[in-house]
């Protein structure tokens, strides 16, 4: 899976758990995300129903609901009575509903969702925005994975972790618990919506699944790219990802500063109807820039004077090696070493294997290529090649931790693992 002489692997393993559920509206519907007037029929025989349940026979059902899924999920009752409240026949009814009523409506239209059954992959990494009571050298971060259930419907979830001094990368136990945020707001705009997404305070990072709320996310929020930049006065985390909905793509941007507030806005352009797009960690020569993939083929340098939007740009890269002969991409935002800007890419060779490598940037000048390495860093091997998508490895963004850098990774688009790479000896091995 990986040269000796360059990467470390981590006895590590990030595997789907089928028993991470989350609660997602149910619509009794054969397309649910247009009810007819025959689903609607439909709705209000459900809701008539329960209301001519008697009180004793009505308290035995919600009483059998808690006994099942009380211990699953928080705040259940209270979800239940939400979940009422926006099934718009409920409001035609006259006699006000009682609160067992009213729960045991809601509960009839959510199900359960296991948001990471099938798979965990494509990582992400940046340094956790609280560091405090960590060791000396040490470094705890926030993981991002894309987790893939029925439907093959794409959410981002989280995962946290410490890097040791001596490069032990170790990560949290997931919660048992998991839930998705409460849209807060949509933000009309003159091109596009920006909606933002919060989560409940309490709880830890692993619980916070980010779901689809969009009809251009409605099939999957795919592969973001983290990275923590630097405005000068202050920080914040942003992420480049696909939105994707059965049909068509477009990438958009999610922003928070705590892990708990999210934003997420639709990027324009024509740079922005790709996928692939990674952030640089700072502005250059006073300008926002993008790496990107526009031709299915090369990868692009894009700058931009306005962050949410994202025009053509400049080829900067193109395949090389043969096992980029196909095409070549990013694996994440850039990060700034001494030397120039690492860019970490992947490439799709024969018989569709996907590998990563490595390229130097200059750092004033990001369209002058300093160095490629010749070798892939991470290939597919024959011990760990199977899984949803075989001859797969992949990553959606690296970080650097004094001499190291540490690599989150995924194998075929099934699970995901870690490395570490010492700087100094990656640059050595870069052929001019």
């Amino acid at each position: 899976m990986s040269s000796p002489t360059l990467v470390k692997r981590q006895i590590l393993r990030l595997s789907p758990d089928p028993t991470r559920v989350v609660m997602r509206h149910f619509k009794p519907s054969a397309e649910p995300r247009n009810l007819t007037p025959t689903d609607t029929k439909r709705v209000t025989h459900i809701v008539d129903r329960v209301l001519a349940l008697d009180p004793d026979t009505a308290s035995r059902q919600l009483t059998e609901l808690l006994e099942t899924f009380e211990g699953r999920h928080r705040r259940l009752l209270a979800t239940f009575e939400t979940r009422a409240d926006a099934v718009e026949v409920v409001h035609s009814v006259h006699s006000p509903l009682t609160q067992v009523q009213r729960q045991l409506v809601g509960a009839y239209f959510l199900h359960e969702y296991s948001f990471e059954a099938a798979a965990l992959f494509n990582p992400s990494i940046v340094a956790h925005p609280d560091q405090s009571a960590v060791a000396r050298g040490a470094c705890r971060f926030i993981l991002s994975l894309r987790a893939v259930g029925e439907g093959h419907v794409s959410s981002l979830t989280f995962r946290s972790g410490t890097l040791a001094a001596d490069g032990t990368v170790t990560v949290e136990p997931a919660a048992r618990l998991a839930s998705i945020p409460h849209l807060q707001r949509v933000v009309p705009g003159m091109r596009s919506d920006c909606i933002e997404v919060v989560f409940q305070p309490d709880g830890d990072i692993s619980e916070r699944v980010i779901f689809p709320v969009t009809e251009a996310q409605s099939n999957g929020i795919e592969d973001a790219r983290f990275v923590e930049f630097d405005h000068g006065d202050r920080k914040t985390f942003y992420a480049t990802y696909t939105a994707y909905n059965g049909r068509s793509i477009r990438s958009e941007l999610l922003e928070t500063g705590d892990f708990q507030r999210f934003s997420m806005t639709a990027l324009r352009g024509a740079a922005a109807r790709n996928k692939g797009m990674a952030l640089f960690p700072r502005k250059i020569d006073g300008r926002y820039a993008m790496i990107g993939r526009q031709d299915n083929e090369n990868l692009y340098l894009i700058y931009s004077d306005d962050l949410y939007s994202w025009d053509e740009g400049a080829v900067l890269l193109a395949p090389r090696f043969p096992w980029e002969f196909v095409q070549i991409g990013n694996c994440g935002s850039p990060i700034e070493l001494e030397e120039g800007w690492l860019l970490l890419t992947h490439g799709v060779g024969p018989m569709r294997r996907y590998s990563i490598g490595a390229v130097l940037l200059d750092k004033q000048d990001p369209a002058k290529v300093l160095a490629r390495l010749p070798e892939p860093l991470l290939r597919p091997e024959r011990s760990a090649r199977e899984g949803y998508v075989p001859n797969v490895v992949y990553t959606c963004g690296a970080m650097r931790q004094g001499a190291r850098i540490i690599l989150p990774y995924a194998i075929c688009d099934t699970f995901s693992n870690f490395a570490t790479i010492e700087i100094a000896t990656l640059i050595a091995a870069m052929a001019p």
